[in-house]
């Protein structure tokens, strides 16, 4: 069951390309995402852009609509979440330092040198900022564009007429964005735990076949999103939420029948379909609010993951039918209790300072903007702020590779000059513009979720209609914000990629040796620790080795994600990504077979021997010190083809870790 599943393993080597072929990383950022289109946001953007310039043209003020337009796609942009309360925060904090930005920017307008210093310092101030999450990472990216903006076009005066009009656009995205709270206030949250259910009835009908890997690793992202949706309420409400509790234990109750997945999966046949059909029944049920009794009809459990599985469906569905679940029933120590937002602001903020990840990115978005500012000053160059708004797009690293985002911000951006010269060349200026904005403004949420040349290629149209409402230069845009763009992606690739050792030696590898220790860790906390002898020692140490699971799954999704990305970059470091992407997978795996292992000793399998635990963590440990000083794979010390016990529960986890010992020796 371990090595015979290397085949399974993505290799990441495909057939050789033909040598004109465009290479692989730029085809998947070419190559839209199969995400459905957000048809209420579609609808939310055309409104949001298009009735300022309506109020604008009525008013005969353009350039005031246009401004509230302006202010009103950075709310649409930052519009991500799902939540009623994360999307306050998420259009709402930005409108903030947005606000801060172009008055800081307007301020220096025309100042030359002053105006070079100030947005230098605003982008080392803001990519230090983009580190702490993600609401500051929007935050961030708005305080630093506005204030090239504010810096670049010549804006109504006062200095407050600006903020005040860019700020009235994103709170009008908030306003339509909030009129679904009465009917749907809850219903993000609600939603998050059905899907849940629903995907973990995937996984349970995928168990001991090839697609559950697959479908294990959305049961992980759907879990996670919910705990963050859940929590991150949980956090900001004061005082006992009965619909909050409800959900929380809803939610709770899938983690048993989650670890049981693992251990039913490792059977090696399916299971009967009534088991997944009553899981999709339970998601059904939180979905629709039922408290009716349940009626399972459940085949009878011979084996420890059987039984596992049996006790964590009744449960879940027991709790998932009470009317009013008790705290007990929440079992919020399980997981943790969430911190105080004020006390995680301040956290943020000491980890942003003291962080030298934290230094180094706000200090390549200011040596780039600074160098572009510097440009555009000793060349004169007609308006050419769009240099620093591209440095400002392209450079953000929390966003994807720079590299890729470089090449395909320029190709996104020729596509959208496209469609803007024809808008400028046959759109007479005037109230033809409502439409118009209508239409474009609804394709930025569509082509958002397609990837980001065709965010970028819906995102400029919009941008340049609205600049010549501001500086009326129609036609003349589109060779200058084409140069703008080329020269502004030049300078991100030279000054913020290419001058950078983490951009060549990337730390993937150290990222995945880190996690193989955690699991080794993990390994040992499930089986390397003598059992408690009480009911209270034993509920803690279930509660630790719950928390150290989330984390680690956690964990791997950030490293998948990471190597995800690295692999949009070109060689050397796409090419090395791929060639260590077999062991992330094998990771998984051998946390997948720990839990399974653990589940199965906990419903009546023996416990393994300690020397059994002892041999597997000294692998584990070896197997991260491996991958810390190999370049590639082959570089690995192959198995050391020690036996085990064929008997005991931790043999599959000995085959999965040898299974990812013996990548070395399947390289070529």
């Amino acid at each position: 069951m371990g090595t015979e599943r290397t085949e399974d393993i993505p290799s990441g080597r495909a057939a050789r390309p033909h040598p004109l072929a465009p290479p692989a990383w730029l085809l998947s950022g070419l190559r839209p995402d199969p995400a459905p289109i957000p048809w209420a946001a579609v609808v939310r953007a055309g409104i949001a852009l298009s009735v300022p310039l309506a109020a604008g043209f009525a008013l005969d003020e353009p350039e005031y609509g246009a401004l509230v337009s302006m202010g009103a796609l950075s709310g649409v942009i930052g519009d991500t979440a799902d939540a009623y309360r994360m999307r306050i925060l998420n259009i709402a904090v930005p409108q903030l330092f947005g606000a801060v930005g172009v008055a800081l920017g307007t301020l220096v307008f025309g100042r030359g040198w002053l105006a070079v210093g100030v947005l230098t310092l605003i982008a080392l101030v803001s990519g230090m900022v983009s580190s702490i999450g993600t609401v500051a990472s929007v935050s961030g990216l708005l305080l630093l564009l506005n204030a090239v903006v504010g810096a670049g076009l010549p804006l109504p005066q006062p200095w407050w007429a600006a903020p005040l009009l860019l700020s009235t656009g994103g709170l009008f995205v908030l306003a339509l964005t909030l009129l679904g709270w009465p009917l749907r206030g809850r219903q993000p949250e609600r939603t998050a735990v059905a899907a849940t259910y629903l995907a973990l009835a995937d996984a349970l009908e995928a168990a001991g076949g090839p697609g559950y890997d697959d479908r294990r690793r959305q049961l992980t992202q759907t879990l996670n999103q919910a705990y963050d949706l859940i929590l991150g309420r949980r956090a900001r409400v004061h005082g006992r939420s009965p619909s909050l509790v409800r959900l929380l234990a809803q939610l709770n109750v899938v983690i048993p029948l989650v670890e049981a997945a693992p251990a039913v999966h490792l059977r090696g046949r399916p299971l009967p379909p009534g088991i997944a059909a009553a899981v999709r029944d339970l998601g059904r049920a939180v979905e629709e609010g039922r408290t009716e009794p349940p009626v399972l009809d459940l085949p009878a459990p011979h084996t420890p993951a059987e039984r596992a599985l049996d006790a964590a469906l009744r449960h879940a569905a027991a709790v998932v039918h009470l009317p009013e679940p008790t705290l007990r029933s929440v079992d919020d120590d399980r997981l943790g209790r969430p911190t105080a937002l004020h006390v995680r602001a301040r956290q943020a903020a000491r980890d942003m300072m003291l962080s030298e990840a934290s230094w180094r990115y706000g200090l390549r978005l200011a040596l780039c903007i600074g160098l572009a500012q510097s440009l555009v000053s000793l060349v004169p160059v007609e308006r050419s702020y769009w240099v620093a708004l591209t440095v400002t797009f392209v450079l953000k690293p929390d966003f994807g590779s720079v590299f890729s985002r470089a090449v395909l911000r320029a190709l996104g951006t020729v596509g959208g000059l496209v469609v803007a010269a024809a808008v400028l060349a046959e759109v007479p200026r005037g109230w033809w513009d409502v439409p118009v904005m209508a239409v474009l403004a609804a394709l930025i949420p569509a082509f958002s979720a397609k990837g980001y040349a065709f965010q970028t290629a819906a995102i400029t149209p919009v941008i340049l209609l609205l600049s010549d409402l501001l500086n009326h230069q129609g036609f003349d845009l589109i060779r200058p914000r084409l140069l703008d763009s080329l020269i502004g992606c030049a300078i991100t690739l030279l000054f913020g990629y290419l001058l950078w050792p983490e951009s060549w030696h990337t730390r993937i590898g150290d990222r995945l040796a880190d996690t193989v220790d955690d699991a080794a860790r993990y390994v040992e906390r499930a089986f390397g620790r003598p059992r408690p002898d009480t009911a209270a020692g034993l509920r803690t140490a279930r509660t630790t080795r719950l928390q150290a699971r989330r984390r680690l799954y956690r964990d791997l999704s950030s490293v998948r994600s990471e190597f995800q990305r690295a692999l949009t970059e070109p060689p050397p470091t796409g090419a090395r990504a791929a060639a260590w992407w077999p062991l992330v997978v094998a990771v998984e795996r051998i946390v997948d077979a720990t839990t399974a292992a653990r589940v199965r000793v906990n419903h009546g399998a023996p416990e393994p021997r300690p020397a059994e635990v002892t041999a597997l963590t000294s692998d584990l440990h070896a197997l991260a010190d491996g991958v810390r000083t190999a370049r590639t794979p082959d570089r690995l010390r192959p198995p050391s083809g020690q036996s085990g016990d064929e008997a005991s529960v931790l043999e599959p986890v000995r085959q999965e870790v040898a299974c990812a010992r013996g990548i070395a020796s399947s390289e070529p």
